[in-house]
């Protein structure tokens, strides 16, 4: 069983740099490719941002893309998201996820191709 715990979530004000880190656990996480969601109040769970096990290969979506950076450090078990030039609609409750199937990236932007999450880390940008 896989457990993962999200961190470095709080406030900030529109501009600033967050930087969140998901500590994962139970697993080596090597062969499986990691991502983060949010869900912002009211709003339905989106995705943010993808990486390849290896952590050579990430993906973002357009509202992130340029501004959020997704890297992993296997070594340690660590999936990290730097959030840079946070906007008011940054806000929201962020997940990390491992996919269920080693080695592979298809259709990385669906929840369900992720089997495990962590409870989620509030980012709330102030304007």
């Amino acid at each position: 069983q896989v457990q993962l715990v999200e961190s470095g979530g709080g406030l900030a004000q529109a501009g600033d740099s967050l930087r969140l880190s998901c500590a994962a656990s139970g697993r080596a996480l090597d062969t499986f490719a990691m991502a983060w969601f949010r869900q912002a109040p009211g709003k339905e769970r989106e995705f943010v941002a993808a990486i390849s096990w290896s952590g050579n290969t990430p993906y973002y979506a357009d509202s992130v893309k340029d501004r959020f950076t997704i890297s992993r450090d296997n070594a340690k078990n660590m999936l990290y998201l730097q959030a840079n030039s946070l906007k008011p609609e940054d806000t929201a409750l962020y997940y990390c996820a491992v996919a269920g199937t080693r080695y592979s990236l298809s259709y990385y932007f669906r929840e369900n191709k992720y089997n495990y999450w962590g409870r989620g880390i509030q980012v709330t940008v102030s304007s």
